[in-house]
């Protein structure tokens, strides 16, 4: 089975306007079965082979020019030689649609691009699938899809859940952390997976992190900072209209996959977790990641905080507009919030004014939206992701 991805149109967009185009992700998201499909005429290497690796790093415009145009070139992190060739075999021949590649993204990916192919490539990042895009395909519920996650290799064939997780987590350990990392203790490396897991859509302190494994301070920031760097996990950061006056300074933290989190939780099935006391938190990490995807689907910015005020009140996320103007959004795992569910957003009205807060938003599962107070409303995902952008 092929689930259609939404990004597809914007992936034709930039490879028409760019003589190249990178496609960064997680592994296992479905980067270079997207393209094969939408450029089935297209030339085809990866960089994965040790082989080609040795070519590519050689001789790098040699080794392009093998290939008849396009082509795509998968796994670019391997070889950073190659944007230099790519650079040069761009400007003795400039003109768009030439080449496509792909690449878990990482530190040294990006800085060959950015130093590189500065303004002769577009740069597109694919996410797990939403679940729109596999509702559409698929018969599952909410807490299903947040209990799985959005990989596409669990849904195009059955799979065994916690075996192909697993796989995963050991492949992911064995080739990109080490790769990045000089990770001895994978044991340890684990727990400290499992523990960021554990704090997902919680205010993150490495102090608190470190002493829950027995590492130091500074090897959790830079074992998180490479989880990041690689997509795994992101940091939403507070949010404040004078960028000298912090409310809260510590940022949250959320995976990119619930489903991974899921499984590195512990959860053996979608109603252990949705009856679980971390629910909610999946919910706000849910609701995180579909907005982000849909923003990335139409190559939009998405400038995504959180507000907390020093006496605990927060709200769960602010979109804030290129004028200034921002969105509130609580997060609530039920179907009819009230006006007592609005207090938080409140306080963020009386601390920015009327003015400042656009609209604001209680995101739960009710079926119908409706209003709960002025410029308040109760919503469903869909029915946010279909306002959000026009907005």
């Amino acid at each position: 089975m092929w689930i259609e991805r939404k990004i597809e149109s914007l992936v034709y967009q930039a490879f028409e306007q760019f003589p190249a185009l990178l496609i960064t992700g997680l592994r296992q998201v479905g980067k270079t079965s997207l393209l094969r499909k939408m450029f089935p005429d297209a030339s085809y290497i990866t960089l994965d082979l040790p082989a080609n690796q040795l070519a590519a790093a050689s001789n790098s415009l040699e080794f392009i020019q093998r290939f008849a145009r396009p082509v795509i070139i998968d796994e670019v992190q391997y070889v950073p030689q190659l944007f230099q060739g790519l650079k040069v075999a761009i400007d003795q021949q400039r003109r768009n649609s030439q080449f496509i590649l792909t690449g878990s993204q990482n530190f040294s990916l990006m800085q060959g691009v950015s130093e590189s192919l500065a303004g002769r490539c577009a740069i597109l990042q694919l996410y797990p699938l939403s679940f729109n895009e596999v509702s559409n395909h698929t018969s599952i519920s909410q807490n299903e899809f947040i209990f799985l996650g959005g990989y596409p290799e669990l849904y195009t064939s059955p799979k065994n859940y916690n075996l192909w997780y697993s796989s995963y987590v050991a492949t992911y350990l064995e080739r990109d952390v080490r790769n990045v990392l000089n990770v001895t203790d994978l044991r340890e490396f684990n727990l400290f997976l499992r523990s960021c897991a554990l704090r997902i859509s919680n205010l993150l302190s490495y102090t608190d992190l470190a002493r829950d494994i027995g590492i130091s301070v500074n090897t959790a920031k830079k074992w998180l900072s490479v989880l990041t760097t690689l997509g795994a996990v992101y940091l939403v950061e507070p949010y404040f209209a004078n960028r000298g006056k912090r409310i809260i300074k510590s940022p949250k933290i959320y995976f990119a996959d619930t489903g991974l989190a899921a499984f590195l939780c512990g959860f053996e099935h979608a109603q252990q977790l949705h009856n679980s006391s971390m629910a909610g938190y999946f919910f706000e990490n849910y609701i995180a990641n579909e907005i982000t995807k849909h923003y990335s689907f139409y190559g939009k910015r998405l400038n995504l905080y959180y507000w907390q005020n020093i006496h605990g009140k927060e709200v769960d996320f602010i979109i804030e507009h290129a004028s200034g103007k921002i969105i509130a959004i609580e997060c609530k795992l039920t179907e009819n919030p009230t006006i007592k569910d609005c207090n938080n957003i409140f306080k963020l009205i009386d601390y920015y004014g009327e003015d400042r807060v656009f609209t604001s938003y209680i995101v739960c599962n009710t079926p119908t939206p409706y209003q709960i107070d002025k410029k308040i409303y109760a919503t469903n995902i869909g029915e946010l992701l279909r306002t959000l952008l026009k907005q």
